[in-house]
């Protein structure tokens, strides 16, 4: 008990020492302890310095300059965007930068994709996704830093917090002590809290995460074989922190469950973190993206002479006799014609619109290796104040991700007096680990089975004779969200450059180091204007050499293929683009 976090204190405690590094003078109180939650206020932190000093940060910050630098430089393009997700608009607002004339082609009727959020018939915010800015973030904190918006950003503070599943109504933390230096904060963090893992499942578990600190991405990328199970027995790490730690990470990085999610994901995520001083410092944008994100994305890109056009559906990507994109044919009959082109679709949707003349070609037949996978966005509004915390919780529930109490952590939703909770509901078909396909189920068994699992989370405060009642709730559906991580997938992720001469790819399936992420996504888009950016500053030959090698087999498996007509993509439902909807198969996406 007490006695043995105070011996662990006082091993790290001369640990440190020896770094040179010592603790703050008074240890918070309630470090590694349960926290009952008190309707707290919401209360913001100051944006942590630390994330705009970080390597990868500055690297960010390069990248940034370098484009811009050939505004007053080469050749200047008009360049088509398909795709105005964060993916498609970081594209073209670099584009932009580089004295380039994007044109932005959304085909729904509001920007964002993934994180696109709107508006209801009661004027509440209705969201695809509960997203959460990183101080891991570097690429999506220096575009926050270029659009002057970073006061939109509600930091909170440092910790992470779980459920408890055992103590019903409890929170336990990793809390991020100031001061002191990754990654001795995150291992401090762990050794501190006496609720999760022993301290011999911790010393167990910490050796075969060493090589990631030592050998770093070449070690995280030979792990992309295996699941995080399959890493956990090679290396003999105990079973039950897959149970307190995995679980809850995997279901947040990517929807799915341990047994088949691959580990390259987890230990590029614990990689960022463990090596930032603030990585795993947490964030909520203080309202809807697609208003709070998007728009001013928007107006950068416009005021710069670009152009973002909505209900703007491609119908077909048109090619010339050698291969290289004519002009894209857009639903309405007109015809959008420019110098280069980029698709900033999700892979599902972008293997549909796969022209004939491409399909034969292994650069783009191993897109077929990747695939989006389930997830379900749910809020909940209550007619009462629930407990919670000021902040995202990891559920660790078979049903649900993480979630947050909006009310409480987001300045759009504040309420004093009622609940808003947001929730991430995964697994969510059979495929990846669900218990039934929850994607096919109606609205109602959803929040059911939503209002089960917070029962235990909350006891006693969600109805029964004085529970909260539920007022109103919200479901959306992405069938196809980001790209399933699964073991080996990796090998099978596109460069931006294309072997066709003037196409590019974005997206946050293409080949980056932030994987599927939001971060994943801004930085794809603006690797994808980069390629762009230096072909027309005469630097093809460099560009050239980003062309990702394709895997042996891909290339045997495309020998004697015959060309494939594309599918296309039909309806307009936001779903057909690779959106979340309300409603389920036929019935009206009102939004829409």
């Amino acid at each position: 008990g007490e006695s043995r976090g105070t011996h662990r204190l006082q091993m790290f405690t001369s640990v440190l020492a020896v770094a040179g590094y010592t603790l703050p003078a008074a240890v918070p109180p309630q470090v590694g302890m349960p926290l009952r939650g008190a309707s707290p206020l919401m209360k913001d932190y100051p944006t942590p310095k630390g994330i705009f000093k970080t390597d990868n940060y500055l690297e960010g910050q390069a990248l940034s300059e370098k484009i811009a630098a050939y505004a007053w430089q080469g050749e200047k393009k008009t360049v088509a965007v398909i795709g105005g997700g964060l993916s498609g608009l970081a594209c073209a607002k670099y584009l932009a930068d580089a004295g380039h004339t994007p044109v932005v082609l959304e085909a729904r009727d509001v920007l964002g994709g993934k994180v696109s959020a709107w508006t209801d018939e009661d004027g509440d915010t209705i969201e695809t996704g509960l997203h959460i800015f990183f101080g891991a973030y570097p690429n999506m904190m220096r575009l926050f830093t270029e659009l002057g918006i970073h006061d939109r950003l509600q930091w909170k503070v440092h910790k992470m917090i779980f459920a408890m599943q055992q103590l019903p109504g409890e929170f336990t933390t990793f809390d991020f002590l100031p001061g002191i230096p990754a990654p001795f904060n995150f291992g401090l963090a762990i050794l501190l809290n006496q609720k999760m893992l022993t301290l011999g499942e911790k010393v167990q578990t910490a050796p075969p995460l060493l090589p990631m600190l030592v050998e770093g991405q070449d070690f995280i990328d030979a792990q992309d074989e295996l699941s995080v199970l399959d890493f956990m027995r090679k290396y003999g790490m105990p079973e039950r922190i897959n149970e307190e730690v995995f679980i809850s990470m995997a279901k947040a990085l990517d929807f799915i469950d341990p047994d088949k999610l691959s580990m390259t994901v987890v230990l590029t995520a614990m990689n960022r973190f463990l090596n930032e001083d603030d990585g795993l410092q947490m964030a909520f944008i203080d309202g809807g993206q697609s208003e709070r994100l998007c728009e001013p994305l928007k107006r950068y890109i416009e005021a710069r002479g670009g152009e973002v056009r909505l209900n703007a559906p491609l119908k077909e990507i048109m090619t010339a006799e050698d291969g290289t994109v004519s002009g894209l044919q857009m639903r309405d009959g007109s015809v959008v014609t420019a110098d280069e082109y980029v698709s900033a679709l999700p892979v599902d949707v972008f293997k549909r619109m796969l022209p004939a003349k491409w399909s034969t070609m292994p650069f783009f037949r191993q897109t077929e290796e990747l695939i989006g996978i389930p997830v379900i966005n749910v809020q909940l509004w209550f007619d009462k104040k629930l407990r919670s915390v000021d902040g995202l919780c990891f559920s660790r529930s078979p049903l649900l991700s993480v979630y947050a109490d909006m009310s409480t952590c987001v300045e759009e939703y504040a309420d004093a007096d009622r609940s808003m909770l947001e929730l991430v509901f995964a697994p969510a078909t059979r495929e990846v680990g669900a218990d039934r396909n929850w994607i096919g189920a109606s609205d109602a068994e959803v929040v059911a089975a939503c209002l089960g699992e917070l029962s235990r989370l909350f006891p006693g405060e969600i109805g029964g004779e004085g529970g909260a009642e539920l007022l109103k709730h919200a479901v959306v559906r992405t069938p196809r969200s980001v790209y399933a991580a699964t073991p080996g997938r990796n090998r099978y992720r596109p460069s931006q450059a294309t072997p066709v001469p003037n196409f590019v790819l974005a997206g946050d399936w293409t080949s980056q180091k932030f994987l599927g992420s939001m971060e994943g996504a801004v930085l794809a888009g603006k690797l994808a204007a980069e390629v762009i950016a230096d072909r027309a500053a005469g630097r093809a030959a460099a560009t050239s050499q980003t062309l990702k090698p394709v895997h042996e087999e891909v290339v045997a498996a495309a020998e004697g293929a015959a060309p494939r007509e594309p599918v296309g993509v039909r309806g307009r439902h936001p779903i057909a683009f690779g959106g979340g909807q309300q409603g389920l198969g036929e019935t009206k996406f009102e939004h829409a």
